[in-house]
């Protein structure tokens, strides 16, 4: 088939169904695009977009900025391979650790792969520095996580779907409660062979989960006082998603750049995707300290794509993005105002129970059960009335807009969603 043929929204699908192996199940839309706050499909209709590609496109489709560094480097060199240098990697790697202030970076690709480097970096950490004995690391994890689908990932998931089948596990994880700092406390005691807690600020497949405001800072703190490294998955969470540059800060109100990140919960290895890539090319990024990063010696870990040239313009750009529009402030606001709103509906509402979140990254919980199809059909009602979002968890919607939104579009999409509830209302 020719990629220039017109496709019908259910010619598209069925062409999925049958060549594709059915891993997702995508809502029934499908786009053809994109830009800004907007996606079109097939058709023509327009919506706004209420997941931004899972966090991906903090900087709205298409950004320009973005879009034309990647263009320029396409046109000049797109890969090497790590065999030689290339002119814009070095650029790319001063410039984001200086930017997240860390000594160095080690480029990959996906953020599955960004976990995986870190695990391994925490574990050969533990090794050489720390002083564990070679296989007995442990590394702490939170019940409800999500880090990726990768073997080693699913090997501490909670999600039986995710791991039904897919064994024999990797060993070397320890579970506790998500948001409990005495569980914490208590793992880091009973074992002097844990390498380090590996978290997500917010979880957010777990339906946008909002810790208490100073687990972070317990945590950071319980983590320094045993030796073990603190990492932190900031993949969906961070980027100016949740108002401020990187979501471990919490509830800081500093500008981009995110300052307290320093005194109040730096993690030891900063995990990044997603919307390091401005939703155009994959790149994800793991940052460390020089005590920590310079474990890794030649022939120990790498990738082929990883720190491209295209992928360094790009993820130079996206961050520019991020710093000259201050989408962590406008999260910031209008993730306040998208709740204070959505609770005003709530308090006369049968069908939602509670919104919560942080920045523009925000959650309903719809007042049903798990396993039943309310949250769906809510999500397909929304679709027809021009705004795309996706349950989680059965009976939980998560709303991420781009953090390029405006006041006037966020209040239209509250409207949305508000009269679409409103007739799911019993």
């Amino acid at each position: 088939m020719h990629t220039s043929k017109n496709i019908t929204s259910q010619q598209a699908i069925e062409l999925e169904d049958k060549f594709g192996a059915h891993n997702y199940h995508p809502l029934p839309v499908v786009l053809k695009k994109g830009e800004g706050v907007h996606v079109w499909d097939v058709e023509g209709k327009k919506y706004y977009d209420f997941l931004s590609a899972y966090s991906a496109v903090n900087q709205g489709h298409c950004h320009p900025k973005i879009i034309n560094a990647m263009s320029r480097q396409a046109e000049t060199l797109t890969l090497t391979s790590r065999a030689f240098h290339n002119d814009m990697l070095g650029r790319f790697e001063e410039y984001i650790t200086e930017y997240f202030k860390f000594d160095k970076v080690l480029p990959m690709n996906t953020g599955a792969e960004a976990v995986e480097t870190a695990i391994k970096i925490a574990r050969k950490w533990a090794y050489e520095v720390k002083g564990v004995d070679e296989k007995e690391a442990q590394i702490i994890v939170c019940e409800n996580n999500f880090h990726g689908r990768t073997t080693t990932v699913i090997s501490f998931s909670n999600d039986e779907n995710a791991r039904k089948n897919f064994g024999p596990f990797t060993p070397g994880f320890i579970k506790i409660p998500y948001d409990d700092t005495e569980a914490l406390e208590k793992a880091l005691e009973e074992n002097d062979n844990i390498a380090g807690l590996l978290v997500e600020p917010i979880q957010g497949e777990a339906g946008v989960y909002t810790p208490a405001d100073d687990y972070m800072k317990h945590a950071r703190e319980l983590c320094t006082k045993h030796n073990a490294l603190f990492m932190a998955d900031e993949i969906q969470t961070g980027i100016a998603r949740t108002g401020s540059l990187l979501a471990v800060c919490g509830n800081c109100t500093c500008e981009n750049r995110c300052e307290q990140q320093s005194t109040y919960s730096r993690p030891d290895i900063l995990i990044l995707g997603k919307a390091l890539s401005g939703g155009a090319y994959p790149v994800s990024a793991v940052l460390a300290d020089n005590h920590i990063m310079n474990v890794i010696k030649p022939g120990q870990h790498g990738s082929t794509f990883g720190g491209n040239p295209v992928a360094a313009a790009v993820g130079m750009a996206a961050l520019e993005v991020v710093k000259d529009e201050h989408l962590a402030q406008n999260s910031r606001k209008l993730g306040e105002l998208f709740r204070n709103e959505l609770e005003k509906y709530i308090e006369n509402s049968k069908i939602v129970k509670l919104v919560r979140g942080r920045g523009l990254l925000n959650a309903i919980v719809i007042n049903d059960s798990e396993d039943s199809s309310t949250a769906w059909d809510i999500c397909i009602a929304l679709r027809d009335n021009g705004l795309l979002a996706k349950p989680t968890h059965g009976n939980i919607i998560r709303f991420a807009p781009p953090l390029v939104m405006n006041q006037e579009q966020l209040l239209d999409c509250v409207s949305i969603i508000t009269r679409t509830l409103l007739t799911f209302e019993k």
